[in-house]
C-alpha cells in the first residue's frame, strides 16, 4: 500500500508490505485523523467568518441536473424569495461609476439581509449560488472600467448569461470591478460564485489576490467555503485515496463538507425520474448540513444551516427547505410571470411564514430590495 499525504507541512509518502496494509492503513488513518483536527483547530481559530456553506450538483441520464445549496449563518439573515420579470432596469450600487444594465432574463432568487442576491434561477435554467470565501481580494477599481457591489453580483449574472459558457465568455473578460462592503452584521461581504446549466456545465468563479480565477467543467460538482478551490480539489483528492467507504471526514469544516458531499453526490445511482433524484439530493445536502443550534466556541465560521434550495434544471424548478419548517415547498417557473413589465412579486418567510406543495400561487406584489451600495477604492 503505497500512501501520499499531501497537507503542508505534513506532505509525506511511504509503501507498507502487503503483510502489514491492513494494520498499517489503520494505524494512518487515525494518525491523520488526529494531525488534520489539529490543522483544522488552528485553522479555525484564525477564522472570522460567520458562513460555512455547500453546494453540490447531480449528473444524471436524460439530462437530469439537480443542484442543491445550504446556506449556514450565524443568524436569521431574513431571506425572502423574488420573482423579477425581464426588463429591470438595474445600478451596481457602487457610486457614480456603477455598471447599469436591464435584465435580459427573468429570475426567481432568494434575499439575503433584504440587501443582495444570493442565491436564485433564471427562465433559461441557469442557476446562481454564491458562498462566503473569506480569501477573496476583487482588487483596486480599474480607470475607465464600471464598479459593482457584490450585492448584486449573483443577480447580474442572473439577469444577463442563458448559460454557463456564455458567462465565462463574457466574465472572463472582467467587465467590471466587485466591491465588497461589510455586512449588516458586520462581516466582510465576500464570496466565490458557482454557476450551473441545464446540460449540466459549472464554473466557479473566485478572486484571489485581486485577479479573477474561473474553474469550467461539468467535473466541478462540488463547491464548499475556504481554501480557495484549488486547494479544495487537492485536499479532497487525498479523500479520494482512502475512499468514502472506508473513512469520511465527519466535522462541520468546509473542506471535510466538500470530502462527503463530493463522495456522497457521486455515490448516487443513475436516475433520470426528476422527482427520485431530487429526493436523493436532498439527502446529501441535509446530510452535509449543520444541525440547528449548534454553534464551536471561539469559532464564529462554524454555524447552523438556516436554510437549504434544490434545483431541477430540466423541469425549471425551485425547491425551499428551511431548518424552522418541517415543510418543504416548490416553485415552478411555469407557473410565474416573467414577462417584461410584470410586476414584481414576494414570497414573504419573515416572521414564521411557511408553505407546503406548490407555492407558486403565493407571492404577493413586492418592490424590489435595494442592493447593499458600496464605495470602490
Amino acid at each position: 500500500m503505497k500512501v501520499i499525504c499531501p497537507f503542508k507541512p505534513y506532505d509525506f509518502e511511504f509503501t507498507a508490505s502487503p503483510l502489514k496494509e491492513d494494520f498499517m492503513q489503520s494505524r494512518f488513518l487515525i494518525h491523520m485523523t488526529a494531525i488534520l483536527m489539529m490543522a483544522g483547530a488552528a485553522l479555525a481559530a484564525t477564522a472570522q467568518i460567520s458562513e460555512a456553506c455547500t453546494r453540490c450538483v447531480y449528473l444524471g441520464p436524460d439530462n437530469t441536473v439537480i443542484v442543491a445549496r445550504s446556506m449556514d449563518w450565524a443568524e436569521d439573515p431574513g431571506t425572502e424569495i423574488y420573482l423579477f420579470p425581464r426588463g429591470m432596469a438595474r445600478d451596481g450600487a457602487a457610486g457614480p461609476n456603477a455598471l447599469k444594465w436591464t435584465s435580459k432574463y427573468g429570475s426567481l432568487v432568494c434575499s439575503f439581509y433584504g440587501i443582495a442576491t444570493v442565491d436564485g434561477i433564471n427562465e433559461q435554467g441557469l442557476v446562481v449560488n454564491t458562498l462566503y470565501l473569506v480569501e477573496s481580494d476583487y482588487g483596486p477599481a480599474v480607470a475607465g472600467r464600471p464598479n459593482m457591489s457584490i450585492a448584486c453580483w449573483t443577480q447580474y449574472v442572473l439577469d444577463s448569461y442563458a448559460s454557463v459558457a456564455e458567462a465565462v465568455t463574457a466574465l472572463a473578460k472582467e467587465p467590471f470591478t466587485v466591491v465588497a462592503p461589510l455586512l449588516p452584521n458586520g462581516v466582510p461581504g465576500v464570496g466565490h460564485m458557482v454557476i450551473s446549466d441545464p446540460s449540466g456545465d459549472s464554473a466557479i468563479f473566485e478572486y484571489v489576490k485581486g485577479k479573477l480565477v474561473i474553474h469550467h467543467g461539468r467535473q466541478y460538482q462540488v463547491m464548499t467555503n475556504s481554501p480557495t478551490f484549488d486547494e479544495q480539489l487537492a485536499i479532497n483528492k487525498y479523500w479520494e485515496q482512502i475512499g468514502g467507504l472506508t473513512f469520511l471526514p465527519g466535522t462541520n469544516r468546509a473542506s471535510d463538507r466538500f470530502a462527503r458531499a463530493s463522495f456522497f453526490i457521486h455515490a448516487l445511482p443513475p436516475m433520470a425520474d426528476g422527482l427520485r433524484a431530487t429526493a436523493s439530493v436532498f439527502s446529501v445536502i441535509r446530510g452535509v448540513s449543520v444541525p440547528l443550534g449548534i454553534t464551536t466556541p471561539g469559532v464564529p465560521n462554524i454555524s447552523s444551516t438556516v436554510w437549504r434550495t434544490v434545483y431541477d434544471q430540466k423541469a425549471k424548478r425551485m425547491y425551499f427547505d428551511s431548518s424552522m419548517s418541517p415543510n418543504v415547498f416548490w416553485i415552478p417557473l411555469a407557473r410565474l410571470d416573467l414577462t417584461a413589465g410584470a410586476p414584481v412579486k414576494k414570497l414573504a418567510l419573515k416572521g414564521g411564514e411557511t408553505y407546503s406543495g406548490d407555492a407558486s400561487g403565493s407571492f404577493q406584489p413586492g418592490q424590489p430590495f435595494p442592493f447593499l451600495p458600496a464605495v470602490a477604492k
